[in-house]
């Protein structure tokens, strides 16, 4: 259900389609500008927002939905295409490298001097947006004043779609394998006429994302640059935060608001990965109208009323949470029910911990028991299919489905029915006396809703190496069977659990395929001594006035060739004990009608693991890229990678081959060994 249009909006005033903004070195980066219709006699302050993902396609959509309302409303929007990606020249080697920030300073200058902008920038962003949001916040240019980040981290190693816990994970293939197909998208030749030598050059330099990633497998300088929880007090204007459950960066959220001096507003609903005003799962919410109070405040220093009816960032909670009620286990939900609750900060006094023991006959226990027997750990490297995507984002069956099939293969506590509901809001953490079978080895902690009809629905989780159990900074090294003291961290959660329903915490030592399985099959065991749960419980007050309604402008022209149909399959080959997982993320064929481009993108990403045999693990991505416009031009890409490994080596192939008008223009192939150093 998309967000309604809001009926009165303002005349949006003047579009540019085009700009391009010359930077020192030589490159121009391409960028969308709205004005409000009199901001050349009255300039108004400027929201930018800065991201490698296409202004004319890729985020046209949104971006439709969303700056002429900001303009409407007396804001300038810019959305600019970093280097290297849609009409912008230059060449992107990485992510969020300094080159991308420095380029972002010049961008802001460029901007504060414009006729139409009276000096003063806010910077918002989802995902990468909102990474560089938090980072160019932390460089202090004068013209920024305030920044609303969304879906992001404020830590690259601990809470991004790389490792987990010090586990690789296999997103870090699959958004390698994004970033190659969407940086092999074509500069429009409506817009650029030396197009094809442009799309050619970068085809030519193509980084190879993966081995950048999978070399700084430690949380070294790699991971530090660009992660502002290295320095939170670099950070000195208002930031407002915004995560969903369904989403893989909510940790960000309450960590902002505990650490940051400036002033800080945090939300948290049930979405997946999608701004909330047209985010599912529903209740959306009016996050246009949010994001209006919050630039009135800081860019137009409009001082807020005392009526909090007027829902104004003075007027409102540091922390509003959405605590979702239990549902039955589903891949993919159009509407969460819940409520909205507050905070005055965080940590708060209104949540507070309560402790489980892990106890004999797998039990969960108030009087804080001693386990008394060995709990073997055996999870075959097949297990986690219910786990569900680590990022949902595009809308397809991504969440986790129901749980027994995994907890048939893992070690599991229940609590007895509960007396009274429940609130968790927080983050859970479970403490494991264990030892391994080898010199490596993982564990996944769950804490599931274990529901009166049998089905169990996947609450929070949490991953740990364990050869990084002491520190992400540096190997410890695992010594078979040899006790360990370890502490698992499960993500942030707001959750109610109803009386009759129990608490299960399930213990696994492999999650396929969210996770790259260790060197070798690594059984666990949980060792007697104290093991426990302890819960984040939330007794404080619902929030006394709700988020405004989701309202939007009237969007994009868009004609559907092909709608979007995201899949994603599981299954077994009896004879071999093989699993196959297939996720395929068809993103539709789109005629942009305005200007004419048609787009049409496709990916498949295929993994394969053995129940006993690690090295027979195997992932394979494609991703299938063309752009046309009738009459004039026609390109095909397609990107693929395939990642094999033995215990002590990870092997990395990638190629990329580009038509254009039916005749192969480039073609390049990748083939590297990365050592295994933590995993």
């Amino acid at each position: 259900m998309s967000a309604a249009k809001e009926p009165d909006l303002p005349d949006a005033g003047v579009e540019i389609e085009h700009v391009e903004i010359p930077l020192r070195d030589g490159t121009v980066l391409a960028a969308r500008v709205w004005l409000p219709k009199d901001a050349l006699e009255t300039p108004v302050p400027a929201i930018l927002e800065y991201l490698p993902y296409r202004k004319r396609d890729g985020t046209l959509a949104r971006d439709e939905l969303t700056y002429p309302y900001f303009a409407a409303h007396g804001y300038a929007g810019v959305r600019v295409d970093l280097r290297g990606n849609g009409e912008s020249t230059g060449l992107m080697a990485d992510e969020y490298l300094p080159q991308e920030q420095a380029d972002a300073l010049e961008v802001i200058d460029w901007i504060a001097a414009q006729p139409w902008c009276d000096g003063s920038l806010g910077m918002m962003g989802i995902s990468w947006g909102g990474f560089n949001s938090l980072q160019v916040a932390g460089l202090r240019p004068a013209p920024l004043k305030a920044i609303i980040t969304l879906c992001s981290t404020d830590d690259r190693y601990a809470d991004d779609v790389h490792y987990k816990g010090g586990v690789l994970m296999n997103e870090n293939l699959g958004w390698a394998a994004t970033m190659l197909s969407f940086s092999a998208a074509v500069p429009d030749p409506a817009l650029v006429p030396e197009w094809k030598d442009r799309w050619l050059e970068r085809l030519d330099q193509m980084p190879l994302l993966a081995k950048n990633w999978m070399q700084h497998q430690l949380r070294d300088d790699y991971w530090r640059h660009g992660s502002v929880c290295e320095d939170y007090g670099a950070i000195t204007i208002p930031v407002f935060a915004v995560g969903g459950w369904g989403d893989a960066y909510k940790n960000t959220v309450p960590r902002l608001l505990e650490h940051l001096s400036s002033p800080c507003q945090v939300m948290i609903g049930p979405w997946i990965h999608k701004y909330p005003h047209f985010a599912v799962p529903q209740p959306t919410v009016g996050f246009l109208q949010e994001a209006l109070r919050w630039w009135d405040r800081w860019l137009h220093d409009r001082s807020p009323t005392a009526d909090p009816a007027q829902n104004l960032p003075d007027a409102v909670p540091s922390g509003r949470f959405y605590v979702q009620d239990s549902v039955p286990p589903a891949p993919m939900h159009a509407f969460r029910p819940g409520r909205w609750v507050r905070t005055a900060g965080w940590p708060d006094p209104c949540v507070t911990s309560r402790v489980l023991s892990l106890t004999d006959g797998g039990s969960l226990s108030a009087d804080l028991e001693d386990l008394s027997t060995e709990v073997a750990v055996r999870t075959p490297l097949t297990a986690g299919t219910g786990q569900g995507e680590y990022c949902a984002i595009w809308t397809g069956p991504d969440l986790p489905t129901d749980q027994r099939a995994d907890d048939a293969y893992a070690a599991t506590w229940d609590s007895d029915p509960l007396t009274q509901p429940m609130d968790l809001l927080g983050r859970p953490q479970v403490s494991l006396r264990l030892a391994s079978s080898t010199d490596a080895g993982q564990v996944t902690v769950r804490l599931n809703d274990v529901r009166p009809d049998g089905g169990v629905a996947l609450i929070t989780y949490g991953v740990l190496n364990l050869r990084l159990r002491e520190t992400p900074d540096l190997v410890t090294p695992v010594r078979a069977g040899e006790a360990m003291e370890v502490t698992v961290a499960l993500d942030m959660v707001g959750y109610r659990i109803p009386a009759g329903h129990q608490l299960r915490v399930s213990v696994s030592s492999a999650n396929f395929p969210l996770l790259m399985p260790p060197p070798v099959r690594s059984d666990l065991t949980v060792l007697p001594g104290r093991s426990l749960l302890t819960l984040p419980i939330f007794s404080g007050d619902d929030l006394e006035v709700l988020p405004p309604p989701a309202v939007s402008a009237p969007g994009a022209r868009l004609r559907i060739h092909r709608a979007a149909k995201p899949r994603r399959t599981v299954s077994t080959d009896v004879a071999s004990g093989e699993t196959t997982v297939v996720v395929e993320d068809d993103l539709g064929d789109i005629t942009y009608v305005d200007h004419g481009l048609r787009v049409d993108q496709r990916c498949r990403e295929e993994y394969v693991a053995h129940p006993e045999l690690a090295d027979r693990y195997r992932a394979a991505i494609s991703w299938e890229y063309e752009a046309s416009r009738e009459g004039h031009f026609r390109v095909r890409v397609v990107s693929t990678y395939v990642l094999t490994c033995d215990e002590s080596t990870i092997y990395l192939q990638a190629q990329q081959v580009a038509h254009c008008d039916g005749q192969q223009v480039h073609q390049r192939s990748w083939r590297e060994e990365i050592a295994r150093v933590a995993s």
